[in-house]
Formats: structure tokens, C-alpha cells, sequence
């Protein structure tokens, strides 16, 4: 294989756990050009990925159907010896299908999967004797229909980011000298946060440790003040690698089951990650050594969606009340 294509066009963590199939197609072909196709937005997670020849950009806002016809030309015209297809819906099918390379590969639900040469099996939840398949490895499904090596287990394969002299000394410029905890309490789903007036205590809590260090979007800053006085809000001040690059030297990191929590495994990040309405069997759990994750006995309505959603279904949102500051701290710190 001398050039080979990965596309995924979804959102930041898909993108951030997508890293980790590239890690382990360079390692299957170390002399492969391997070019990787998102959408725009996403292109700062792999601006310094040494294992990636080209980033190719899919502006899905703008110029939508014109953007995708000229990517279709550049594909064809690279001449792929092979494509590896993540993204399961229409427009990334189309790239696959007509992209002529030799060998096409994706998920079967992908609506032009019949035009895959090899369509792999995806499921969510997907249980094996060995337990539950976390992302990573489904993704990995695809470079086994490759190479026919078997999939590792999840920890042996997490995703990586990588960061240039810039991102470093932004971070060093913050001149936080003490120990220091960061925190992403928000999520674009409602049902995936744990409830505020937790994360409000728990601040409380760690505040006697070491500094509390608040990330998210410029979206979430509003959300984030007022969360606990002496914290600092660096909502919409960080890029994604800058966020990952300041959880890697923390004492540690506290997320909700969304992206921050794929940037905290990419760096290896000691890690708590609170599980309200989703579950782990959908495979989006920690993989950094360190990590733990949190979630009360299940209940009847759980999952109420693969996403989430807007507002407890039910309205009790137990899933998330019933989530004690005392249960976290305990599982975060135990010897």
C-alpha cells in the first residue's frame, strides 16, 4: 500500500479518537502516504500529526455540494490504493464509492456500503466474549479488514495528539505554577452533564488541593462562571490541542462522557469520567492508565439515547442526581 485515505467527516471526538487508527495504519505500512479527509473545524487536531502526508477539508456549512465534487476529484486524481471509510452516512460513501481505489473499505450501515469492496459489521453496543468494543476498536475493524491482523484491546491502542512549539508556550504563558486540577462540566447534550450544582461542590472540594482550571467553548463560558469563585475559566481561550495539552501536566481531569474526555485519553491524562444517561457499553470510555469512571446502578431508562438528550425524558434525571461529590472524590483519589 502506497497512499491510503481515512475519512471521517464527524464530530471532535470522533475525530480525536480517529487518531488511533492512524497510529496503527503507519505502523502496519510505516512507508504508506496517509492522508486523512474532515470537516472544517476539525483540522487543528491533526495541523501536527507527523503520520499524516495531507489533512483534506470538507466545508459542510458553506459551498457544501461544490466542496464535496472537488474533493471527489482531488481523491480520484491522488490515485488511493486504498480507502478506509469511519463515517457511516451518505456523502463519505459517495467519496468511498467512486473514489477508485483499489480497495474500499467501511461500516455496512454506510448506505453505499454495497459499493465498498468490504463491508465490516458495525454495531453499537458491540459485545464480544472479551467484553464490549470501545471505539477505537471499532474503528480498527477496518485496518483488520486490511491487513487480517487482530484487533488489541482498547488501552493498547488509545488516541494521540500532537503539539508544536506555539501550543507549548501558550500553555507555559498561563503561568500556573501550582498543582492544578481541569474540569469540563459542560456537553452540547443536557442528559450527559452531571448536574451543575455538583460540579459547584466538587469545585469546592478540590479548590483545597490545587488551582480548579475550567475548559470548554466559547459557547460554554457563560455556563462555566459562577461555577465556584477562585476558579479559572479558560472557556474559549484554548483550541482542542491546547485543552489536551494542559490536562496532560494536571493533577487530574474531570469530564462528562464528551469530547474532553477522548482529549484527556489522547495525552494520557489522569482521568474521572462521569457517566449520567449514557452507557459504557456504547464504547466511549477513558483509556488513559489513570482513569476511573463513575455511573449509579442502572436504571430501567438507561440509555434514553445513544447522544443523549435535551432534557431527562422521564424528568427525575436520576442518573445524574444520584451521583455523589463524595463517590467521586473517593473513586478519583484512592490509594
Amino acid at each position: 500500500m502506497n497512499k491510503i485515505l481515512i475519512i471521517q467527516t464527524a464530530f471532535i471526538g470522533d475525530v480525536v479518537l480517529a487518531t488511533s487508527l492512524i497510529e496503527s495504519t503507519k505502523l502496519a505500512y510505516p512507508n504508506a502516504q496517509i492522508d486523512f479527509l474532515l470537516r472544517a473545524g476539525n483540522e487543528t487536531l491533526l495541523a501536527d500529526n507527523p503520520q499524516i502526508h495531507e489533512v483534506l477539508v470538507w466545508n459542510k456549512k458553506s459551498a457544501k455540494v461544490a466542496g464535496l465534487i472537488k474533493l471527489l476529484f482531488k481523491i480520484r486524481k491522488t490515485k488511493y490504493d486504498a480507502v478506509l471509510n469511519i463515517q457511516r452516512f451518505f456523502n463519505a460513501g459517495l467519496l468511498t464509492a467512486l473514489s477508485g481505489a483499489r480497495v474500499r473499505i467501511g461500516f455496512h450501515t454506510n448506505p453505499l456500503s454495497r459499493f465498498f469492496t468490504k463491508k465490516i459489521i458495525h454495531k453499537i453496543p458491540h459485545q464480544t466474549r472479551d467484553g464490549y468494543f470501545h471505539e477505537v476498536q471499532r474503528n480498527h475493524q477496518l485496518l483488520s479488514g486490511l491487513t487480517n491482523d487482530p484487533i488489541p484491546p482498547a488501552k493498547e491502542i488509545p488516541p494521540k495528539l500532537y503539539f508544536n512549539q506555539s501550543q507549548k508556550e501558550k500553555i507555559q504563558s498561563l503561568n500556573i505554577n501550582s498543582p492544578y486540577f481541569v474540569l469540563a462540566p459542560s456537553s452540547v447534550w443536557f442528559t450527559k452533564q452531571w448536574q451543575r450544582s455538583k460540579w459547584i461542590e466538587l469545585i469546592d472540594k478540590l479548590k483545597n488541593k490545587g488551582k480548579v482550571i475550567l475548559i470548554g467553548g466559547p459557547d460554554d463560558r457563560e455556563y462555566l462562571e459562577g461555577l465556584g469563585e477562585g476558579t479559572i475559566n479558560l472557556a474559549g481561550k484554548l483550541s482542542l490541542v491546547e485543552s489536551a495539552l494542559l490536562m496532560k501536566t494536571s493533577q487530574r481531569v474531570f469530564v462528562n462522557d464528551s469530547a474532553p474526555l477522548h482529549l484527556a485519553s489522547s495525552v494520557n491524562a489522569k482521568t474521572t469520567a462521569i457517566f449520567c444517561s449514557t452507557v459504557p457499553d456504547f464504547g466511549y470510555t477513558p483509556l488513559s492508565i489513570d482513569s476511573c469512571l463513575i455511573q449509579r446502578e442502572r436504571l430501567d431508562c438507561m440509555p434514553c439515547g445513544l447522544h443523549g438528550k435535551a432534557s431527562c425524558p422521564l424528568g427525575h434525571f436520576k442518573c445524574s442526581d444520584d451521583i455523589s461529590v463524595e463517590e467521586v472524590l473517593n473513586k478519583s483519589f484512592e490509594k
